[in-house]
C-alpha cells in the first residue's frame, strides 16, 4: 500500500486511478496524517455496513408510490391527542399540561 502527500496526489489522479484499477491500494496523505484511502472497486461489492446476504438499501426505490397527505403535519384534534397521555376525550387536561406544546 503506497501513501501519496496530497500535494503530488493531486496533480497525478489519473495515474492513481489506472493503478488501484490494477489492484494497488493508495493512501492520500494530509499533512502527515492519512485523508483518504484509494481502493479498487470490487464487482457486486457489499458495502460494509451490510450483513452479510442482506441487500443494501436502494435509496429512492419507493419514489412515486409513497404519498403524504398535505395535512400530514397539522395539529392532531384534541380528543385524539389525549388518547396518547392516557386521557379520556371529555376528561380535563391536568393542570400542570395546560399551555405545553402539542
Amino acid at each position: 500500500m503506497d501513501r501519496i502527500p496530497l500535494s503530488e496526489a493531486d496533480g497525478h489522479m489519473a495515474e492513481l486511478i489506472e493503478r488501484v484499477e490494477n489492484g494497488e491500494e493508495i493512501v492520500i496523505l494530509r499533512d502527515g496524517n492519512p485523508a483518504a484511502r484509494l481502493v479498487p472497486v470490487a464487482e457486486n461489492a457489499q458495502p460494509e455496513n451490510v450483513p452479510p446476504g442482506k441487500p443494501p438499501i436502494r435509496f429512492g426505490f419507493a419514489k412515486g408510490l409513497i404519498r403524504i397527505a398535505d395535512d400530514f403535519d397539522a395539529p392532531l384534534p384534541d380528543d385524539l391527542l389525549k388518547s396518547f397521555y392516557g386521557l379520556a376525550p371529555d376528561e380535563e387536561w391536568p393542570d400542570s399540561w395546560k399551555g405545553m406544546p402539542g
